[in-house]
């Protein structure tokens, strides 16, 4: 299944990605790897994962305290967030389409 992201999933991703390499040479990359390590496993079981809320899913990231929340539409996956779980919960919901 194809899946894309949403912009501003993509920048949270490069954002943590960049805050990570900043804390430990390296770290960023494989920060960046576990994510789409999840994301892969999403596109090959996209509705493995209870619903999080009325119109998305949510897949834990391994490794870090991340998850990856989710829509499949029409086929193929849009992810909403890049949410690292700490932080506000609901922040992501505008980008809800």
């Amino acid at each position: 299944m194809k899946y894309s992201f949403h912009p501003t999933a993509k920048t949270e991703l490069s954002e943590a990605v960049h805050y990570y390499e900043t804390c430990r040479m390296g770290l960023g990359a494989e920060f960046a790897k576990e994510v789409y390590s999840t994301v892969l496993r999403i596109t090959e079981f996209p509705e493995a994962w209870s619903p999080f809320t009325k119109d998305t899913r949510r897949c834990l990231t391994r490794r870090f305290p991340y998850g990856v929340i989710y829509q499949i539409e029409e086929g193929q996956i849009l992810i909403i967030a890049v949410m690292q779980l700490n932080r506000k919960p609901d922040y992501w919901k505008k980008r809800i389409m």
